[in-house]
């Protein structure tokens, strides 16, 4: 853990315990507990975050032919879009309103 053996480890126990004293020591172990499990929590939401990132990155794309990809950038609509309404208008005539937006007849 970190390179720290049993005989550095005992070292530092003695020293916290010598600096905090007996009495505020199992305080300060609990709220280190609490402080190493909620970093190693946000370490785990980061890495789980990297790895979705670069699996989306590594599924292929569907790639549309060169044609239909330029007619739907011109267009702005897809050509499942282009025939619903053409279905939907069954040869009805429409009148097309002028800029000005009103009609005069």
């Amino acid at each position: 853990m970190f390179g720290i053996g049993l005989p550095e480890l005992i070292v530092i126990m003695v020293v916290a315990l010598l600096v905090v004293g007996p009495s505020k020591l199992p305080e300060l172990a609990k709220s280190l507990g609490k402080a190493l499990s909620e970093f190693r929590r946000m370490a785990d939401e980061v890495k789980g975050t990297i790895e979705e990132e670069m699996t989306e990155a590594e599924t292929p794309r569907e790639e549309k032919p060169p044609d239909v990809a330029v007619e739907e950038a011109y267009s702005g609509e897809t050509p499942g879009e282009t025939e619903q309404h053409a279905q939907n208008t069954n040869g009805e005539q429409h009148t097309k309103i002028p800029e000005g937006g009103t009609l005069r007849g």
